[in-house]
């Protein structure tokens, strides 16, 4: 009982055909159904963001997206509009069996914020409330999958690490956007803070 299977933000937008497809997101839907039957315990995170969001690029005149700005909690890069709260483009990849989820997290809802990590927002101080639900249910490891490896997955993993989850990623069932080198550093980033790369 004290493994779950985190599902990262396997969703429309995220997907080919999406506002911010990650190059051949959905293959990894079956995929991670199959695996779901291994878990008791399943998570899915959802980006949730209202619309206007901060981290969106056309939210800050004259940018474009993939720039990066200064925010109050740091450097931000600018995304276009994804994962708009209700859209088609937020919703789940229709074929992800969302019934096999035991919790939903939602996440990148406050406006001014964003929120790549499943446990915190982007500040590193607002928590999601993932982590309560995870002691209460007495879950010490964790495995990632889902979109996408350099950002939201790398970031979910490295916080889980550093509040001393056992923390897997199954890089075979993740996608990555790979921006400048983001893969590379994400990936020396999670091996630096003990993840386990499979």
């Amino acid at each position: 009982m004290s493994k779950a299977l985190l599902v990262i933000d396997v969703q429309n937008d995220f997907c080919p055909g999406g506002s911010l497809a990650v190059p051949d997101g959905d293959a990894i839907v079956e995929p991670i159904n199959t695996l779901m039957d291994a878990f008791e315990t399943v998570i899915l995170t959802q980006d949730w963001h209202p619309a206007g969001h901060s981290s969106f690029a056309f939210s800050h005149k004259g940018k474009s997206p993939f720039d990066v700005i200064e925010m109050p909690y740091g450097p931000q890069v600018l995304w276009p509009e994804h994962c708009v709260q209700g859209g088609q483009g937020a919703a789940f990849h229709p074929a992800l069996n969302t019934d096999r989820a035991d919790l939903i997290i939602r996440k990148g809802y406050n406006p001014q914020i964003d929120s790549y990590s499943a446990f915190f927002e982007n500040d590193q101080t607002t928590p999601t409330g993932l982590k309560g639900y995870l002691d209460t249910r007495g879950i010490t490891d964790l495995t990632l999958v889902g979109l996408a490896t350099d950002f939201c997955v790398h970031f979910s993993a490295v916080d889980a690490a550093k509040l001393d989850f056992q923390v897997t990623v199954k890089e075979a069932l993740c996608r990555a956007i790979d921006l400048d080198g983001s893969l590379a550093a994400a990936r020396e980033n999670m091996i630096s803070h003990g993840v386990t790369l499979l």
